[in-house]
């Protein structure tokens, strides 16, 4: 998985480090483009305990609030998040004055977000965080970007992301045409205002 971008990056990341302080790092990129995968990586470049991964998809807004509104069909849009209450996370890792910090997680085998599932306890120096739109300027985005000390960009083949995209809606229980229809519509356009937000990274990453 190692390429030399990835490789200056993780070295720079380590010498950033220093004793009882925080980074907080984000990982950027398109539906599909491996941020999870990605994230988890990094995590398990240093040593255990000293990283925690809280991915911005806790966010989602519950099924509960969508149902039944146009929301529903754009499920991954950038309005389809609560970017003030990830905004209020970041900034109290950011303090670092609570013993715990608790992050939601969003569990793709309900389709819900779930609160509290993520510890971040106070002397943890690294937080990766990942998400479609951490570089983003609108609403409360922007006051994101301001929390994190840098945000890589992962750059992944288009046919590649797609696929992943459409076998990952298939193994959650969608036939195979709509999620196809489903990869190329509503990810499709969330990946074309992902991208365009690309050249505010202060990395970009090939990633397969």
């Amino acid at each position: 998985m190692d390429s030399p971008e990835i490789t200056q990056a993780v070295d720079a990341l380590r010498h950033r480090l220093a004793p009882g302080t925080r980074v907080i790092i984000g990982i950027a990129g398109a539906p599909g483009s491996g941020k999870s995968t990605f994230a988890a990586w990094l995590q398990g470049q240093f040593s255990p305990g000293a990283s925690v991964i809280v991915p911005m998809d806790g966010f989602h807004l519950g099924n509960a609030i969508i149902d039944g509104t146009p929301l529903r069909q754009r499920k991954g849009a950038i309005d389809t998040f609560d970017g003030g209450g990830y905004l209020a996370l970041l900034r109290r890792l950011v303090r670092r004055d609570e013993d715990v910090v608790y992050a939601p997680e969003f569990r793709r085998t309900i389709d819900e977000p779930v609160a509290a599932s993520i510890a971040v306890p106070a002397d943890v120096p690294l937080v990766i965080t990942e998400g479609n739109y951490l570089l983003a300027e609108q609403g409360p985005w922007k006051e994101v970007r301001a929390q994190l000390d840098e945000v890589w960009f992962l750059e992944t083949p288009p046919a590649l992301r797609l696929q992943r995209l459409a076998d990952r809606h298939v193994s959650f229980g969608m036939d195979r045409e709509a999620a196809v229809a489903w990869a190329n519509g509503p990810d499709e356009a969330n990946a074309r205002l992902i991208q365009a937000t690309r050249p505010a990274a202060h990395r970009i990453i090939p990633w397969l």
